[in-house]
């Protein structure tokens, strides 16, 4: 199991160091980062933390699955890989 978490529902006004912050009280955070629009600079509403440990984003999903931010329920979850599709959305020419 990884360490790397997904965090959606984000409040818009939540940046990086107020989600480094919350989930600081469940372990050691090495990174915490809100997804932003490119154009605009916006929050996307969701980001990713890393936990230093296994057992810490383990902890970190049952303490924050469900709570609630500025009036907005967090979903959290294990980060899940990208899926390539290649250059043509998976259907080779």
């Amino acid at each position: 199991m990884d360490s790397r978490l997904y965090v959606g529902n984000l409040p818009y006004e939540v940046g990086d160091e107020e989600l480094r912050e919350l989930f600081s009280r469940a372990g050691t955070v090495e990174s915490a980062s809100v997804i932003r629009d490119r154009d605009t600079g916006r929050s996307r509403g969701f980001g990713f933390v890393q936990m230093a440990t296994q057992a810490e984003a383990e902890s970190a999903i049952r303490q924050f699955d469900g709570y609630t931010m500025n009036n907005r329920q967090l979903r959290v979850s294990l980060a899940r890989e990208r899926e390539s599709h290649g250059s043509f959305g998976g259907t080779r020419f």
